[in-house]
């Protein structure tokens, strides 16, 4: 990669999976959303069988738009490209929301990076 394209993520690679750690503590406004979408979205292009962990260690709020953008880019991991996504490190008030919309049955979320490193194994 050239320089950093992205101002929202923070990206590296672990092997073969990919790591994008969210810079904003929140994640509320549309221009955010669409920012981190086009940047999640260019990140997995083309990337058939991507292994993604998003981690949220930095994220203490997030809009319910943004769970939708996470439906998004789940669909598009999974059933495009055949990839596997996992998350981490996710805040206990915004794992709460989770489980209030089952998004905790849908999405594979880990504690921290190394444990969710390891299922990718």
């Amino acid at each position: 990669m050239t320089a950093d394209p992205y101002r929202r993520i923070d990206v590296s690679k672990q092997g073969k999976v990919y790591v994008a750690k969210f810079k904003d503590k929140k994640i509320l406004d549309e221009t955010a959303l669409d920012e981190i979408k086009v940047e999640l979205l260019r990140l997995i292009a083309d990337q058939p069988g991507i292994d993604l962990l998003l981690d949220f260690s930095q994220v203490e709020f997030m809009s319910s738009a943004a769970l939708g953008l996470l439906g998004t880019i789940h669909r598009k991991v999974g059933t495009t490209l055949k990839g596997r996504l996992k998350m981490c490190s996710i805040h206990p008030q915004i794992y709460e929301v989770f489980k209030l919309t089952n998004l905790n049955k849908l999405f594979a979320i880990h504690k921290d990076p190394a444990e969710a490193m390891a299922k990718f194994a």
